[in-house]
């Protein structure tokens, strides 16, 4: 019943924080500076993050059909320096991260080095607007155009984009592992029948087909409410979990609707039994496009469709779902 009221008073906050970002000239497309950042720098991934740990690290870039240049990075050995003897895997991210979540903890604890340190050839993806994977042949992240996607486009062109690659380069078939958003895409670009010859088993993690049955309220008010369309119609082409406009708006719809906003991944997700509460800035690190969340606002009610697209189209590939 509270949520049910704030509906209104929602409404009026989503506006006037927006309006006050744009007559700061803030406006969420532009609050990070992407423009320094090129994929393949000594910061990168490799730099900061695998090698630190003693592993080999090479660094990728592949460009979309669609223009959009992402980074890869390519663990080719174990901490041991041996070299793999196993098929090539694939780990895509899901909504807000980037590559990062898959090497976050320990060598033992982390599923990129894991998988290394088991004879596998890992691949990271990073999909577009993500920090390791902000560049495109004609567009910076601050043009509006550049935003101007959803998870179709991922599945259309970064996924197939980054499984070529890797096929390409390894002649060899590959293990898929996604999480969240990255099951998304691989049931989409599967249904199309894409990437069927490219790939030896999909293993995916928090499977997302539909929104339906989500438990967060506030994930539902937002889809509900289709604010992310409101977002978009003012002008707001990138979401960025981190910037102040976003933060103070959740705060108040929060408020607003007596939540408690105290877990910021539960609050989105609904319960979980098994996030590191300490890790919740790699979780949501990273922007997402204004249109991805109206799509997925959508997608809360396309289940049937979507279901029988995909089961029809995929029983050539092994899929694992946990």
């Amino acid at each position: 019943m509270a949520i049910k009221a704030g509906i209104t008073l929602i409404s009026i906050l989503l506006l006037c924080t927006t309006a006050a970002a744009a007559q700061g000239g803030k406006l969420l497309q532009t609050t990070n500076d992407f423009s320094a950042y090129t994929p393949v720098t000594k910061d990168g991934i490799c730099k900061t993050l695998v090698e630190t740990q003693g592993y080999k690290c090479e660094e990728h870039t592949v460009t979309t059909n669609d223009g959009y240049i992402l980074s890869l990075q390519r663990i080719p050995t174990g901490r041991s320096g041996k070299k793999a003897d196993k098929p090539p895997v694939l780990l895509q991210h899901g909504l807000f991260c980037n590559a990062v979540v898959w090497l976050f903890n320990s060598p033992k604890e982390s599923l990129g080095f894991i998988l290394a340190d088991s004879g596998f050839d890992v691949w990271l993806a990073n999909g577009r607007g993500s920090k390791y994977s902000t560049g495109h042949t004609t567009l910076t992240p601050n043009d509006m155009a550049y935003w101007d996607w959803s998870w179709y486009e991922l599945a259309s062109y970064d996924l197939p984009a980054s499984v070529e690659y890797v096929f390409n380069l390894t002649a060899q078939k590959i293990h898929y592992a996604g999480h969240s958003q990255g099951t998304l895409v691989a049931f989409v670009a599967l249904s199309q029948g894409k990437l069927l010859n490219m790939l030896r088993s999909a293993a995916l993690l928090s499977p997302i087909a539909h929104l339906n049955m989500i438990t967060s309220e506030l994930t539902k008010v937002i889809a509900e409410l289709f604010l992310a369309n409101d977002v978009h119609w003012l002008g707001v082409r990138e979401i960025d979990p981190n910037a102040y406009d976003i933060t103070k708006l959740v705060d108040g719809i929060c408020f607003i609707s007596n939540l408690n906003c105290g877990d910021v991944v539960t609050l989105f997700t609904g319960p979980n039994c098994c996030i590191n509460s300490s890790r919740v800035d790699f979780y949501l690190d990273q922007p997402t496009a204004t249109r991805n969340f109206i799509h997925l606002s959508q997608s809360k009610s396309h289940i049937k469709q979507f279901l029988n697209i995909f089961c029809s189209s995929v029983y050539r590939t092994n899929i694992l779902l946990i």
